[in-house]
Protein backbone atom coordinates (compact mmCIF):
# COMPACT_ATOMS: atom_id res chain seq x y z
CA UNK A 1 0.00 0.00 0.00
CA UNK A 2 1.76 3.41 -0.84
CA UNK A 3 0.87 7.06 0.52
CA UNK A 4 1.98 10.01 -0.34
CA UNK A 5 2.84 13.42 1.72
CA UNK A 6 3.82 16.27 0.95
CA UNK A 7 5.54 19.29 2.96
CA UNK A 8 3.34 22.30 3.52
CA UNK A 9 4.42 25.55 4.98
CA UNK A 10 7.06 23.23 6.87
CA UNK A 11 4.78 20.47 7.89
CA UNK A 12 3.94 17.32 6.23
CA UNK A 13 0.55 16.69 5.04
CA UNK A 14 -1.24 13.91 3.25
CA UNK A 15 -1.24 14.25 -0.48
CA UNK A 16 -3.41 12.81 -3.48
CA UNK A 17 -1.17 14.49 -5.80
CA UNK A 18 2.42 13.62 -7.06
CA UNK A 19 4.52 14.45 -4.31
CA UNK A 20 8.23 14.29 -2.72
CA UNK A 21 7.50 11.77 0.13
CA UNK A 22 5.82 8.06 -0.54
CA UNK A 23 5.35 5.73 2.40
CA UNK A 24 5.13 1.77 1.14
CA UNK A 25 3.58 -0.58 3.97
CA UNK A 26 4.42 -3.94 3.02
CA UNK A 27 4.56 -3.60 -0.54
CA UNK A 28 3.31 -6.26 -2.91
CA UNK A 29 5.71 -7.64 -5.76
CA UNK A 30 4.00 -5.36 -8.14
CA UNK A 31 4.98 -2.60 -5.74
CA UNK A 32 8.39 -3.54 -5.20
CA UNK A 33 9.02 -4.00 -9.09
CA UNK A 34 7.70 -0.28 -9.45
CA UNK A 35 10.31 0.28 -6.85
CA UNK A 36 13.03 -1.60 -8.21
CA UNK A 37 12.35 -0.22 -11.86
CA UNK A 38 11.26 2.87 -11.44
CA UNK A 39 13.75 4.27 -8.83
CA UNK A 40 16.99 1.68 -9.45
CA UNK A 41 16.47 0.72 -5.83
CA UNK A 42 18.60 -2.58 -4.71
CA UNK A 43 16.29 -5.56 -4.76
CA UNK A 44 18.45 -6.64 -1.51
CA UNK A 45 18.62 -3.30 -0.48
CA UNK A 46 14.51 -3.50 -0.12
CA UNK A 47 13.87 -6.81 0.82
CA UNK A 48 16.55 -5.70 3.99
CA UNK A 49 13.74 -3.22 5.07
CA UNK A 50 11.28 -5.64 5.44
CA UNK A 51 13.54 -8.15 7.05
CA UNK A 52 12.74 -7.55 11.31
CA UNK A 53 16.45 -9.88 11.47
CA UNK A 54 18.53 -7.21 9.38
CA UNK A 55 20.42 -4.75 10.90
CA UNK A 56 20.68 -0.95 10.56
CA UNK A 57 23.08 -0.08 7.90
CA UNK A 58 23.90 2.89 5.44
CA UNK A 59 24.23 2.95 1.72
CA UNK A 60 25.04 5.08 -0.87
CA UNK A 61 23.95 4.09 -4.45
CA UNK A 62 24.72 6.17 -7.25
CA UNK A 63 21.15 7.98 -7.60
CA UNK A 64 20.35 7.85 -3.48
CA UNK A 65 21.58 6.83 -0.07
CA UNK A 66 19.45 4.34 1.69
CA UNK A 67 20.01 3.56 5.31
CA UNK A 68 17.68 0.94 7.03
CA UNK A 69 16.89 1.71 11.11
CA UNK A 70 15.35 -0.72 13.55
CA UNK A 71 12.12 0.28 15.42
CA UNK A 72 10.10 -1.28 18.00
CA UNK A 73 6.76 -2.95 16.56
CA UNK A 74 3.39 -1.77 17.82
CA UNK A 75 2.65 -4.30 20.86
CA UNK A 76 -0.58 -6.28 20.65
CA UNK A 77 -1.97 -8.55 23.38
CA UNK A 78 -1.52 -11.93 21.82
CA UNK A 79 2.40 -11.14 21.78
CA UNK A 80 2.06 -12.35 25.20
CA UNK A 81 4.44 -9.84 26.73
CA UNK A 82 6.99 -10.55 23.77
CA UNK A 83 8.11 -6.69 22.57
CA UNK A 84 9.53 -7.27 19.12
CA UNK A 85 11.37 -4.74 16.49
CA UNK A 86 11.17 -4.83 12.98
CA UNK A 87 13.25 -2.45 10.11
CA UNK A 88 12.50 0.37 8.06
CA UNK A 89 13.69 1.74 5.12
CA UNK A 90 14.44 4.84 4.03
CA UNK A 91 15.32 6.05 0.40
CA UNK A 92 16.63 9.55 0.03
CA UNK A 93 17.07 11.11 -3.42
CA UNK A 94 17.76 14.96 -4.35
CA UNK A 95 14.05 15.66 -3.97
CA UNK A 96 12.55 12.40 -3.21
CA UNK A 97 12.04 10.35 -0.13
CA UNK A 98 10.60 6.96 -0.32
CA UNK A 99 10.26 4.83 3.31
CA UNK A 100 9.22 1.58 3.33
CA UNK A 101 8.02 -0.54 6.12
CA UNK A 102 5.84 -3.81 6.89
CA UNK A 103 3.91 -1.81 9.40
CA UNK A 104 0.87 0.81 9.26
CA UNK A 105 2.04 2.76 12.11
CA UNK A 106 1.21 6.86 12.44
CA UNK A 107 4.81 7.66 11.19
CA UNK A 108 4.85 11.76 11.43
CA UNK A 109 2.88 12.17 14.51
CA UNK A 110 4.54 14.27 17.38
CA UNK A 111 5.85 17.46 18.51
CA UNK A 112 9.21 16.82 16.50
CA UNK A 113 7.70 16.88 13.19
CA UNK A 114 6.02 20.38 13.63
CA UNK A 115 8.27 21.94 11.70
CA UNK A 116 10.28 19.99 8.81
CA UNK A 117 11.93 21.70 6.20
CA UNK A 118 13.62 19.35 4.37
CA UNK A 119 13.89 15.78 2.83
CA UNK A 120 17.15 15.28 4.72
CA UNK A 121 15.76 16.64 7.60
CA UNK A 122 12.82 14.68 8.10
CA UNK A 123 15.20 11.63 7.49
CA UNK A 124 16.84 12.61 10.35
CA UNK A 125 13.51 13.18 12.56
CA UNK A 126 12.14 9.64 11.89
CA UNK A 127 14.99 7.98 13.67
CA UNK A 128 14.36 10.45 16.49
CA UNK A 129 10.73 9.22 16.73
CA UNK A 130 12.23 5.66 16.99
CA UNK A 131 14.69 6.65 19.60
CA UNK A 132 11.61 8.19 21.70
CA UNK A 133 9.14 5.57 21.07
CA UNK A 134 11.77 2.90 22.41
CA UNK A 135 12.26 4.88 25.64
CA UNK A 136 8.45 4.49 25.57
CA UNK A 137 8.49 1.23 25.41
CA UNK A 138 10.88 0.74 28.04
CA UNK A 139 8.81 2.83 30.75
CA UNK A 140 6.15 0.57 29.70
CA UNK A 141 8.49 -2.29 30.62
CA UNK A 142 9.33 -0.62 33.94
CA UNK A 143 5.80 -0.44 35.35
CA UNK A 144 5.33 -4.45 33.88
CA UNK A 145 8.16 -5.52 36.18
CA UNK A 146 6.79 -3.91 38.79
CA UNK A 147 3.42 -5.39 38.47
CA UNK A 148 4.39 -8.85 38.37
CA UNK A 149 6.80 -8.32 41.09
CA UNK A 150 4.20 -8.19 43.15
CA UNK A 151 2.57 -10.56 41.95
CA UNK A 152 5.57 -12.77 42.19
CA UNK A 153 5.95 -12.24 46.04
CA UNK A 154 2.42 -13.92 46.10
CA UNK A 155 2.42 -16.30 43.72
CA UNK A 156 3.36 -20.14 43.86
CA UNK A 157 3.14 -21.22 40.10
CA UNK A 158 6.02 -19.93 37.42
CA UNK A 159 3.35 -18.10 34.67
CA UNK A 160 4.89 -14.71 36.16
CA UNK A 161 8.11 -16.01 36.10
CA UNK A 162 8.10 -16.77 32.72
CA UNK A 163 6.61 -13.29 31.75
CA UNK A 164 9.50 -11.86 33.06
CA UNK A 165 11.70 -14.34 30.91
CA UNK A 166 9.95 -13.29 27.87
CA UNK A 167 10.57 -9.22 28.89
CA UNK A 168 14.09 -10.03 29.53
CA UNK A 169 13.97 -11.82 25.85
CA UNK A 170 12.87 -8.46 24.46
CA UNK A 171 15.25 -6.28 26.38
CA UNK A 172 17.73 -8.24 24.37
CA UNK A 173 15.82 -7.79 20.99
CA UNK A 174 16.06 -3.75 21.86
CA UNK A 175 19.22 -3.67 23.04
CA UNK A 176 20.90 -5.11 20.07
CA UNK A 177 18.37 -2.77 17.78
CA UNK A 178 19.45 0.25 19.68
CA UNK A 179 23.02 -0.59 19.78
CA UNK A 180 22.37 -1.30 16.00
CA UNK A 181 21.20 2.10 15.12
CA UNK A 182 23.76 3.79 17.11
CA UNK A 183 26.60 2.40 14.53
CA UNK A 184 23.87 3.70 11.75
CA UNK A 185 23.71 7.55 13.42
CA UNK A 186 27.72 7.56 13.85
CA UNK A 187 28.00 6.51 10.74
CA UNK A 188 25.69 9.44 9.58
CA UNK A 189 27.99 11.71 11.31
CA UNK A 190 30.72 10.00 9.37
CA UNK A 191 29.90 10.67 6.15
CA UNK A 192 27.70 14.38 6.95
CA UNK A 193 29.65 16.32 4.55
CA UNK A 194 28.79 13.61 1.68
CA UNK A 195 25.20 13.80 2.60
CA UNK A 196 24.84 17.40 2.64
CA UNK A 197 24.24 18.18 5.90
CA UNK A 198 23.29 21.54 6.99
CA UNK A 199 24.53 22.91 10.46
CA UNK A 200 20.77 22.72 12.17
CA UNK A 201 20.87 19.10 10.57
CA UNK A 202 24.21 18.44 11.93
CA UNK A 203 22.96 19.64 15.66
CA UNK A 204 19.56 17.38 15.00
CA UNK A 205 22.57 14.19 14.42
CA UNK A 206 24.31 14.88 17.85
CA UNK A 207 20.86 15.27 19.21
CA UNK A 208 20.21 11.76 18.20
CA UNK A 209 23.72 10.56 19.31
CA UNK A 210 23.13 11.52 23.20
CA UNK A 211 19.08 10.17 22.96
CA UNK A 212 20.60 6.83 21.74
CA UNK A 213 23.36 6.61 24.13
CA UNK A 214 20.71 7.35 27.35
CA UNK A 215 18.13 4.70 25.88
CA UNK A 216 20.89 2.11 25.39
CA UNK A 217 22.08 2.75 28.93
CA UNK A 218 18.39 2.54 30.02
CA UNK A 219 17.76 -0.69 28.10
CA UNK A 220 21.17 -1.89 29.32
CA UNK A 221 19.47 -1.03 33.20
CA UNK A 222 17.00 -2.38 32.71
CA UNK A 223 18.03 -6.20 31.35
CA UNK A 224 21.03 -6.53 34.18
CA UNK A 225 18.14 -5.68 36.80
CA UNK A 226 16.20 -8.16 35.59
CA UNK A 227 18.75 -10.63 35.06
CA UNK A 228 20.39 -10.20 38.61
CA UNK A 229 17.27 -10.34 40.60
CA UNK A 230 15.87 -13.27 38.20
CA UNK A 231 17.32 -15.96 40.68
CA UNK A 232 15.84 -14.34 43.97
CA UNK A 233 12.53 -14.02 42.16
CA UNK A 234 12.59 -17.71 41.51
CA UNK A 235 13.83 -18.44 45.30
CA UNK A 236 10.55 -16.26 46.73
CA UNK A 237 8.31 -18.75 44.25
CA UNK A 238 10.14 -21.70 45.58
CA UNK A 239 9.85 -20.13 49.19
CA UNK A 240 6.12 -19.58 48.78
CA UNK A 241 5.58 -22.95 47.82
CA UNK A 242 7.68 -24.17 51.00
CA UNK A 243 5.58 -22.46 53.15
CA UNK A 244 2.40 -23.68 52.01
CA UNK A 245 3.68 -27.13 52.27
CA UNK A 246 4.57 -26.37 55.74
CA UNK A 247 0.94 -24.91 56.84
CA UNK A 248 -0.45 -27.96 54.79
CA UNK A 249 1.64 -30.36 57.04
CA UNK A 250 0.99 -28.69 60.51
CA UNK A 251 -2.96 -28.72 59.55
CA UNK A 252 -2.24 -32.89 58.11
CA UNK A 253 -0.22 -33.50 61.82
CA UNK A 254 -3.53 -31.20 64.24
CA UNK A 255 -6.03 -33.21 62.55
CA UNK A 256 -3.81 -36.95 63.31
CA UNK A 257 -3.76 -36.06 66.94
CA UNK A 258 -7.61 -36.14 68.19
CA UNK A 259 -8.23 -38.49 65.59
CA UNK A 260 -5.81 -40.97 66.56
CA UNK A 261 -7.19 -40.47 69.90
CA UNK A 262 -11.09 -41.19 68.89
CA UNK A 263 -9.91 -43.93 67.29
CA UNK A 264 -8.61 -45.63 70.30
CA UNK A 265 -11.45 -45.49 71.91
CA UNK A 266 -13.47 -46.65 68.12
CA UNK A 267 -12.05 -49.96 68.94
CA UNK A 268 -14.36 -52.78 69.06
CA UNK A 269 -12.97 -54.16 72.73
CA UNK A 270 -13.53 -53.37 76.75
CA UNK A 271 -12.68 -50.16 77.25
CA UNK A 272 -12.29 -48.57 80.68
CA UNK A 273 -14.79 -46.04 81.21
CA UNK A 274 -17.17 -47.04 78.62
CA UNK A 275 -20.15 -47.51 81.13
CA UNK A 276 -19.44 -44.14 82.49
CA UNK A 277 -22.32 -41.46 81.73
CA UNK A 278 -19.95 -38.73 80.23
CA UNK A 279 -17.12 -41.15 78.64
CA UNK A 280 -18.65 -39.43 74.97
CA UNK A 281 -17.75 -35.65 76.78
CA UNK A 282 -14.72 -36.69 78.23
CA UNK A 283 -13.05 -38.21 74.81
CA UNK A 284 -14.18 -34.80 72.97
CA UNK A 285 -12.53 -32.77 76.30
CA UNK A 286 -9.72 -35.68 75.50
CA UNK A 287 -9.25 -34.86 71.56
CA UNK A 288 -9.37 -31.20 72.03
CA UNK A 289 -7.05 -31.36 74.80
CA UNK A 290 -4.26 -33.13 72.56
CA UNK A 291 -4.95 -30.41 69.99
CA UNK A 292 -4.13 -27.60 72.13
CA UNK A 293 -1.10 -29.61 73.13
CA UNK A 294 -0.11 -29.56 69.87
CA UNK A 295 -0.45 -25.68 69.56
CA UNK A 296 1.86 -25.86 72.24
CA UNK A 297 4.71 -28.00 71.13
CA UNK A 298 4.40 -25.85 67.43
CA UNK A 299 4.25 -22.51 69.54
CA UNK A 300 7.28 -23.49 71.33
CA UNK A 301 9.34 -24.50 68.66
CA UNK A 302 8.21 -21.75 66.55
CA UNK A 303 7.17 -23.45 64.41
Amino acid sequence: MMTRYDLVQNRVVLSDQQSPILVFINPDESEKKFLVEEYKIDEHTLNSALDPDELSRLEFEPEHTALIFKRPRNYSGKNQLLFKVSSCGVFLFKEQLIIVMTDDIALFEGKIFNVVQTLPELMLKLIFRTISHFVEHLKIFNMITDDLERKINKAMENKYLLNLFTLEKSLVYYLNSINSNGALIEKLKYNSTKLGFTSEQLEILDDLIIENSQCYRQAEIHSNILASLMDARASIVGNNLNVLMKTLNLITVGIMVPTLVVSIFSMNVPIPGQEHPISFWMILALAATSVGGMMFFWKMKRW
